[in-house]
């Protein structure tokens, strides 16, 4: 393990380690899988990830005009797992798509005709999606685990490759970049190392969500401000959905396992629900006489922060579904 410009580079065995103790507040439903396209193989020269990485970071906040590198993690050629931003921060990665997200940016150009992934990162590739999948209860499928090439690059709407796509992660990216190919080459390898009790879909501890409206949030080992602050865990920032395990003289038990804890002040409420429209209109405003700005796909969950009739809103996020068409975890 090193760290060098503010990112530490892990190998495997050493990912996972690192892992299993990571404390996230943000709530996670997706895992989207990239690919750099440049830099690519070439420009790997066996012993320049931070180089490579730290230019990555710098087009994303000078090109982009992003406050950090858009990624969590970039996976290198010869196996190694570099971390990028906060994970507490949601990814600057898909458009329309990066709450309640992780995004994994595998260096290389795996379109057809581009790099060939060599074993190395083919295998740290699954084994990091497999771990994460673990972490956070996401089963494998095509909700959970996406691929950039299924949405829109303008609205962010999946589409599943249809138009105005990036090739992202890959024409070639384990056999394609396809719902289909997933489904026939990625997936299976991610079940191959999954037991079925290693996912818990339904945790039923839970007693709700709450969203935080504070620009940062501090979590203390006790309720109340006078207890210390949690020294292996950041500060959650603004619009992460947190989990609710039980509630104690207005503070938030944000952990199953841990005594962390969270003021119920700087939060509010959000409630989860399921997207039952094949394809669900998401409008800058609550009402059909707003533009359409995206679209959710049936299955998709979301978290919704403000219901006013008929319509709900989206998060933080000035987005707004139809109600009827959702529903509800309490339901």
């Amino acid at each position: 393990m090193e760290t060098k410009y503010g990112f530490t580079k892990f190998s495997l065995n050493e990912f996972k380690e690192w892992l299993n103790t990571l404390k996230v507040g943000r709530t996670i439903l997706k895992i989207q899988q990239h690919h750099t396209y440049s830099p690519s193989y070439i420009h790997f020269k066996g012993n320049n990830h931070f180089e490579l990485q730290k230019g990555m970071k710098s087009y994303h906040v000078v090109h982009n005009g992003w406050s950090d590198i858009g990624q969590h993690f970039t996976i290198f050629p010869d196996g190694t797992i570099l971390t990028c931003r906060n994970i507490e921060k949601s990814p600057a990665c898909i458009y329309g798509q990066n709450a309640n997200s992780i995004c994994i940016e595998n260096l290389g150009n795996f379109d057809f005709g581009g790099d060939e992934m060599i074993s190395e990162q083919k295998q740290t590739i699954i084994e990091v999606t497999k771990l994460l999948c673990v972490k956070f209860n996401l089963p494998v499928n095509k909700d959970r685990i996406v691929y950039h090439h299924w949405f829109d690059l303008v609205s962010g709407s999946r589409n599943d490759g249809i138009k105005n796509n990036k090739s992202c992660p890959g024409t070639n990216f384990f056999g394609g970049n396809k719902v289909a190919d997933a489904e026939n080459n990625f997936y299976p390898l991610l079940k191959e190392l999954i037991n079925d009790n290693d996912i818990k879909i339904n945790d039923d501890s839970i007693l709700k969500y709450v969203m935080v409206t504070s620009s940062t949030l501090n979590v203390r080992v006790d309720s109340n401000y006078k207890s210390d602050k949690v020294k292996d865990r950041n500060p959650i920032k603004f619009g992460s959905v947190l989990r609710v395990y039980k509630e104690q003289n207005n503070w938030l038990k944000i952990s199953n396992s841990s005594e962390h804890w969270v003021s119920e002040r700087f939060t509010d409420e959000v409630k989860k629900a399921t997207v039952t429209a094949t394809a669900l209109n998401v409008r800058s405003g609550g009402g059909t006489k707003y533009p359409v700005v995206g679209s959710f796909n049936k299955g998709q969950e979301i978290f919704v922060s403000q219901i006013i009739g008929d319509w709900c809103k989206v998060s933080s996020d000035n987005k707004w579904v139809s109600k009827k068409y959702l529903k509800f975890s309490n339901e």
